[in-house]
């Protein structure tokens, strides 16, 4: 059995035992004056992303990190018997790890990384298969992620398909969601490369069985989670309609959302003509605004129809993007506009870049819930992996596109394998830890 340690802080943190449902998190976070700082707020990683923010600060926002950090989603741990037709909560191992602030800390160099190899998995798409399409350096498949203050526990497919038997996990999102479906399937699959294995390909939902373990994994692409139709050949995006998605998500046991890049394309990016608020149609509106009001539709439909005893409910935070070498190294602008060429992870555990306003939105809908989806909070991890995107070694890319990265490197998605690993192995430990 795999164990979690941790090892004591300066600052110790004692979380009292959760009741069989989610506690308000108002109860960890009093509403003043500190009433924003969860992992995912801007306060909480205003000391990480500003380091001009005051000490004092700094003191605050990591003790709430801390605590925030530590929650653990409160389903039984076992179940003495499976009624026919009923759906079963997931059955969990739990192991005390009370002071574990997961998504603070450093990449750390492990020449045991990765835990497989993109040509034996059998499905990684072009965008995201660097070595295939040509990347020369590999020391970006070689860091592991430490968290401050613990270790977390290697991902293990086959506990993961008995812990997972007769289940459904569903990522709903954009790319990065698919990102990091692709990873999972992956990281599992090399872990019983002899089972048998079935793929569903479609639009938007695409599923991956591991049918000897009755395990399906499954991506839904809804960018906005919220539905789009089209009225009259043009591409109405609904901020307050989202059952159309929503009727392929409740057979899951474990739901894992994301969305945020989408609503700030613009131009041929852009997903929608027209967005449709309040009864009244819009041809633009405020993007936070329609964030925010799309995400509270979403947060309702999870509130209404989501059972959180026997469903999982997963949110997971702004994956960042390096177009602006700037942000992570002083008097970079005349070395490029992207991240081509970056090798390494930035050191320590700070990154001097921004927090992405999306967040702040998300953050505030997600503390408002009934019952708050767990937010796998990788922003500022990820923020510190300038060296793991694609950039232009992509199946996408030609050789003249390959010649002007400044245009066309890919510096939103992500290498597999490599960093949504570590996303899956945060998602693994909340799962089962």
């Amino acid at each position: 059995m795999l164990s979690f340690t941790c090892t004591q802080t300066q600052q110790k943190v004692t979380i009292p035992p959760y009741p069989p449902k989610f506690l308000p998190l108002s109860t960890f976070f009093p509403p003043k004056p500190i009433a924003k700082a969860t992992p995912s707020s801007p306060m909480a990683f205003s000391s990480i992303f500003n380091p001009s923010t005051s000490t004092l600060i700094c003191i605050i926002s990591f003790n709430i990190l801390l605590i925030a950090s530590s929650v653990r989603l409160p389903h039984p741990i076992h179940n003495n018997g499976d009624i026919p037709g009923q759906k079963q909560p997931i059955r969990i191992r739990q192991s005390n790890h009370s002071e574990c602030a997961l998504f603070m800390g450093s990449w750390v160099h492990d020449e045991s990384y990765p835990i497989y190899k993109a040509s034996s998995c059998p499905i990684i798409d072009p965008e995201f298969n660097c070595q295939m399409y040509g990347r020369p350096d590999s020391d970006y498949l070689k860091y592991r992620w430490k968290p401050a203050n613990c270790e977390l526990p290697r991902f293990n497919g086959l506990e993961f398909l008995m812990n997972m038997k007769g289940k459904k996990v569903m990522f709903v999102g954009d790319s990065l969601g698919r990102n990091q479906w692709e990873s999972l399937i992956c990281m599992t699959w090399s872990a019983v490369p002899e089972s048998a294995t079935k793929m569903i390909t479609g639009d938007p939902l695409s599923t991956f069985k591991f049918l000897d373990y009755e395990v399906d994994v499954s991506f839904y692409r809804a960018p906005y989670l919220v539905d789009i139709d089209a009225v009259d050949g043009r591409r109405v995006l609904k901020l307050e309609e989202i059952s159309k998605n929503a009727r392929a998500w409740m057979s899951a046991d474990v739901l894992s959302f994301n969305t945020g890049h989408w609503w700030s394309h613009k131009g041929s990016l852009q997903g929608w003509d027209l967005i449709e608020s309040g009864g009244r149609l819009y041809e633009d509106m405020d993007r936070l605004v329609a964030l925010d009001t799309g995400l509270k539709t979403w947060a309702r439909w999870v509130d209404s129809n989501v059972d959180t005893i026997t469903t999982r409910i997963f949110f997971q935070s702004i994956s960042p993007t390096h177009y602006n070498p700037s942000e992570w190294s002083a008097g970079a602008t005349s070395i490029g506009k992207s991240c081509y060429g970056e090798t390494s992870p930035m050191s320590g555990s700070t990154y001097p870049g921004v927090y992405p306003d999306q967040m702040k939105v998300i953050d505030t809908v997600i503390r408002e819930m009934q019952n708050p989806a767990y937010v796998l909070d990788i922003t500022t991890l990820s923020a510190m992996r300038k060296d793991a995107h694609p950039s232009i070694y992509s199946g996408d890319f030609s050789p003249g596109q390959q010649s002007n990265p400044d245009h066309y490197a890919d510096c939103s998605h992500w290498c597999l394998p490599g960093l949504p690993d570590t996303w899956n192995q945060l998602f693994y430990t909340a799962l089962f830890f």
